[in-house]
């Protein structure tokens, strides 16, 4: 899913497409994108756009008249800048909203259609699809720590709950807890000050590196390919990979659709953390340690 860094990168990328230019005709392929019907989606067509603004992990596009169109990609929605009127076909293009200077496309991998197309009134609409989570930019050390520790929650829970901090998922939580040497699975309450410290700024310094990062690729070229994966990070996507902070080998736990990479020697004092699949499996021989893990490999 695209997280904060990623949503900045589009809006980057959008601002000096469409920012002051009318928006033509939106065009939707998929009538469940759509997931309000007031004020309608014409009320949108033929208005300038005066702002992009982030909202969690949505993308808001303000035209003349307080309308917004908001868009969340969800998992596997993504955004493609093409040609003026360019054809929706195929079963991933979802929408296209047509610009003097081309079409934004909107398109969702796989069978599932998750992302959605939010038309809101004004400020109080925009409110109605803001999750609430602290802005971490505009947070100081106490306000990220009473946000988190509001429930008792492992620290991947936290991050990534938008009602908490906003704009966080899965692959950004991996490289701050990494980057802060704090395992997924301790408990907010369970911090001492100087780990609240290294976690608050673990956070503004691995969001502020990526949004830079990617802010600059997209001034260049618009984000065709936006991944969760990139080859750059620390762990995410790269279990059994060295960690180059210490050279051990990444662990991984798998749960549903989505894994936690972390390094056992940096994060959990050399601990291998259950993983839920395998751990029901091996039982009392779940390896406990990183030599524990090597010596069940060899047999």
């Amino acid at each position: 899913m695209p997280e904060l860094p990623d949503i900045a990168a589009y809006i980057t990328a959008l601002e000096p497409r469409i920012a002051g230019q009318p928006l033509e005709r939106v065009r939707l392929a998929s009538p469940f994108l759509l997931r309000t019907v007031q004020p309608p989606l014409a009320e949108a067509e033929g208005r300038t756009v005066r702002e992009l603004r982030r909202i969690g992990k949505r993308i808001a596009i303000g035209v003349d008249g307080g309308v917004w169109l908001v868009l969340h990609l969800m998992i596997a929605g993504r955004l493609h800048w093409r040609p003026a009127g360019a054809k929706l076909s195929g079963r991933n293009n979802l929408a296209a909203f047509d610009f003097p200077g081309g079409s934004l496309v909107l398109t969702e991998a796989g069978s599932k259609r998750r992302a959605s197309l939010h038309v809101l009134a004004g400020e109080e609409g925009l409110r109605s699809v803001d999750p609430g989570g602290i802005e971490i930019f505009a947070s100081d050390l106490e306000t990220f720590r009473a946000a988190l520790t509001a429930e008792n929650r492992t620290l991947k829970r936290a991050l990534t709950d938008p009602r908490l901090v906003s704009g966080i998922g899965n692959a950004y939580s991996d490289e701050i807890l990494h980057a802060a040497q704090l395992s997924p699975v301790t408990l907010t309450r369970k911090l001492a000050p100087e780990e609240w410290e290294r976690l608050y700024a673990a956070t503004r310094e691995t969001l502020t590196l990526w949004i830079d990062r990617l802010r600059a690729e997209a001034a260049a070229k618009f984000p065709e390919k936006v991944t969760a994966f990139r080859k750059d990070m620390a762990v995410h996507g790269r279990f059994g990979q060295p960690c180059p902070r210490c050279g051990e080998k990444l662990q991984r736990i798998r749960y549903a659709d989505n894994e936690t990479n972390y390094c056992a020697r940096c994060q959990t004092g050399g601990k291998v953390l259950a993983d839920r699949g395998l751990s029901r499996l091996l039982g009392s021989d779940w390896p406990r340690t990183l030599e524990e893990l090597e010596a069940l490999k060899r047999r």
